[in-house]
């Protein structure tokens, strides 16, 4: 049996969208037949530390680690990130993007 994904969300203090992407990776789960699979939400503070987490601005949703959305060239940093989206520009990937890249990891 393969083990449980492990999903981060990761954000910058008071961000604006962490609600959004909190609420698109639980719908992404469900979606995806995965309604035990937890997450979780970490707050990065510093430079530092947004360099060894891969954090590209926020919020960055880390599947097994790995950034699905990561965009070639991006610098990590303290900043807000925009995601492409059939919808337009938004605060976080899409639910259905978000499901694909879930599945595409289990």
């Amino acid at each position: 049996m393969k083990p449980a994904l492990e999903i981060e969300v990761l954000v910058v203090p008071d961000c604006p969208h962490r609600q959004l992407a909190e609420h698109r990776v639980r719908q992404a789960l469900d979606a995806a037949g995965l309604s035990a699979t937890g997450y979780t939400t970490r707050v990065i503070a510093e430079q530092a530390e947004a360099e060894r987490s891969g954090f590209t601005g926020s919020p960055t949703i880390l599947i097994d680690g790995r950034d699905p959305f990561a965009q070639p060239g991006a610098v990590p940093s303290l900043a807000c990130r925009i995601y492409r989206t059939p919808d337009g520009p938004a605060g976080a990937p899409g639910v259905d993007e978000l499901r694909r890249a879930i599945e595409a990891a289990g």
